[in-house]
């Protein structure tokens, strides 16, 4: 997600974006494949928002795009089409998120689709300084030096992909606290995917796995997908997969379809109501 942020399958059609047939507006087609990656075995609480570092530009809490930040999204979406071997006619974010419902049903499982996403990642950032940075920083007072580092890169430069986000402090598994967290108000990859399978495989779990595996900091993501917000938590292990809790909300409200699959699942099982791309 640059520092993104900070993780399922179909045949691509030669036209235009790929349609939806199942747990929201924009979600691909769910495939018997699908499954969950082998869990992680470290638990965290939650953070509290509770400083602000980086202020967000412009008033009211609305971003403004710079210059800058439409270079970066270009980038962005550049290496998104690169992975998926497809673009959108559509120009800026809409057309940013037609390769992103692309890229989540290009993979034949979920895994695959996190693997991409990560790829993505990793292509934005010279070879070297993620070597550098992980063999270098990341050792450095037990990993508190370079989780601050990115908690700092991403709300200055990750604004033009979520909206506006700040710098808090979270609570580390020993208790100790750190100005290591980031708090995005408002996702607007999230509200604009309208999408809780987008978010969970192309979001969270690669961004996650990516700080981890390829700059050596730990990560946690905790997305709220009542008001659309999102706590990062550098320097914070993610739970199992089986306990983070993030992987067992229930389709958002806003995709049509899952009002649908709602309203026919009243008298069913829960497992009705769950976003079938997760």
């Amino acid at each position: 997600m640059a520092t993104q942020l900070a993780t399922r399958g179909l045949p691509l059609t030669s036209g235009g974006p790929p349609s939806c047939a199942v747990s929201c507006s924009s979600c691909p087609p769910s495939s018997p494949q699908l499954g969950r990656r082998p869990s992680r075995r470290f638990r965290c609480s939650s953070p509290q928002v509770d400083a602000a570092a980086a202020a967000p530009p412009g008033k009211g809490g609305k971003y403004r795009p710079s210059f800058a930040d439409d270079l970066l999204l270009a980038f962005f979406r550049s290496k998104m089409v690169e992975e998926v071997g497809w673009d959108s006619e559509k120009p800026g974010y809409a057309g940013l998120m037609e390769v992103t419902n692309r890229l989540m049903v290009k993979g034949k499982s979920a895994l695959e689709t996190e693997q991409a996403a990560v790829r993505v990642l990793q292509s934005l950032f010279p070879p070297l300084l993620l070597v550098l940075y992980k063999g270098l920083l990341s050792p450095i007072a037990n990993g508190q030096l370079a989780a601050m580092m990115l908690a700092r890169a991403t709300a200055l430069s990750c604004q033009w992909l979520m909206g506006p986000c700040s710098v808090n402090s979270v609570t580390l598994p020993d208790g100790k606290s750190w100005s290591s967290g980031v708090f995005v108000e408002k996702c607007k990859y999230l509200e604009e995917s309208k999408c809780l399978g987008i978010c969970i495989n192309t979001c969270k779990l690669p961004t996650q796995t990516f700080f981890k595996d390829h700059m050596g900091v730990d990560l946690y993501m905790e997305p709220n997908f009542e008001d659309y917000s999102c706590q990062f938590n550098f320097g914070v292990p993610p739970p199992p997969l089986d306990t983070d809790k993030a992987l067992k909300e229930p389709c958002l409200d806003i995709c049509t379809n899952a009002r649908r699959r709602r309203e026919l699942g009243r008298n069913s099982s829960p497992d009705v109501l769950s976003c079938p791309q997760v």
